[in-house]
């Protein structure tokens, strides 16, 4: 019996990449849930196991792995034979972790920005400057993402660059997807290429955000085909999706569906 226990978060795109490989995979798996603004990831037990008090971490078998990139290729080297999502040929292994690179250089981080400016702010904005001041030193791995945000918010420039950064990371999508004839970022079957950048699209729709994808239709079709899979309804219980806890997101998507009627 394989032992899985997933830390991660609802809202955490990184833990939404891992939560949908296990179940795509089909493995039974134990989830501890935290909660990211409580500070769970900055507790001694958790930074036991994961330093960079980030998530997620998946513990299999009393073994620790950690970042979402690294377990999700970990999980294709132990399971290789439930749901592949990764080539066996070397060369077209690479090409994937090539893509997988691109992904997490280029959208990945950038989707933070306007997450955090829509979604996170008033959290923030809440605090007094030592709250806040002590909440960005207490963060091992993004001190320094906090301390350029404030509790002002990105500024224009940097949610100009961010918005930049999705398009090109659009725009590299539609062009995958054109060359493999789709349904799936490497053609007939999917891939942890489209686990990795799955949370980004998933995003942008959700903050509104989709338009940036108004010239590739191919992209709303991946995205419908991606929703309508059994691993993507168990991985975006609710709660998961940003309108679905700030009451203000989902008014402002309320009133651009109806707008759009």
């Amino acid at each position: 019996m394989t032992d899985i226990t997933l830390h991660n978060a609802p809202q955490s795109t990184c833990s939404q990449r891992v939560r949908y490989a296990l179940h795509a995979k089909g493995l039974t798996f134990d989830e501890i849930k935290l909660d990211l603004f409580s500070g769970d990831q900055l507790k001694p037990e958790y930074l036991a196991i994961n330093p960079n008090g980030v998530v997620p971490t998946m513990v299999h078998d009393g073994r620790v792995i950690t970042d979402s990139a690294v377990i999700l290729e970990y999980l294709e080297d132990v399971f290789p034979d439930v749901t592949p999502m990764r080539p066996t040929d070397p060369v077209a292994a690479a090409e994937l972790r090539a893509m997988m690179r691109f992904v997490d250089e280029v959208p990945t981080p950038a989707i933070r920005i306007p997450s955090y400016n829509l979604a996170f702010l008033p959290h923030f904005q809440a605090m007094s400057e030592e709250e806040f001041q002590a909440l960005c030193d207490s963060k091992p791995l993004r001190r320094e993402f906090l301390m350029k945000m404030g509790r002002t918010g990105f500024s224009e420039a940097d949610m100009n660059e961010a918005m930049g950064r999705l398009k090109r990371g659009v725009e590299r999508m539609a062009s995958w997807l054109d060359a493999s004839g789709g349904p799936w970022i490497l053609g007939a079957d999917i891939s942890l290429v489209d686990l990795s950048i799955m949370p980004v699209i998933v995003r942008m729709a959700d903050i509104n955000l989709d338009t940036v994808w108004a010239d590739h239709p191919a992209i709303g079709t991946w995205l419908d085909a991606i929703r309508d899979t059994e691993a993507y309804r168990a991985t975006y219980y609710h709660g998961s999706l940003l309108t679905e806890k700030y009451p203000h997101l989902a008014s402002l998507r309320a009133e651009r569906d109806k707008a759009d009627a």
